[in-house]
């Protein structure tokens, strides 16, 4: 089990998102949800895919088989937030996926905390169920 590494994989501050995705101008990054299906059900970034957990080979499976058909400089957004940044077992297999199949715009969404403290609580969009 893997815990995130912040040296290896480049990131994206819960601010600096919500201001990409609330630009009136710009491609949106694809964003995809790599933790557990209960924490996507609880709360979840609005129209975030959820792909399976990053440290399932069901997750990383389904991750491969979504970009399949992508172009390799598809912006992407992996995150998952069940836990503090340094103990995440699931961003870094589904990120390392990506750039093994060559994406190269890849970023993680850094939540320090977890998904509830760093983006919940701070009032940024969230939707709720499947």
């Amino acid at each position: 089990m893997h815990a995130a590494d912040s040296t290896n994989m480049k990131t994206i501050a819960p601010e600096e998102l919500v201001r990409t995705l609330t630009a009136s101008k710009g491609t949106k990054p694809l964003l995809f949800h790599v933790g557990s299906h209960m924490l996507y059900v609880q709360a979840h970034i609005p129209g975030s895919e959820y792909l399976g957990a990053g440290a399932t080979p069901q997750g990383v499976q389904n991750l491969a088989k979504r970009v399949a058909t992508l172009r390799k400089n598809t912006a992407i957004i992996l995150y998952c937030g069940c836990c503090p940044w340094n103990h995440c077992p699931n961003v870094n297999p589904a990120y390392d996926t990506l750039v093994r199949l060559g994406f190269t715009n890849v970023k993680v969404l850094y939540l320090a905390q977890n998904f509830g403290v760093d983006w919940v609580t701070r009032g940024y969009p969230t939707a709720r169920g499947e």
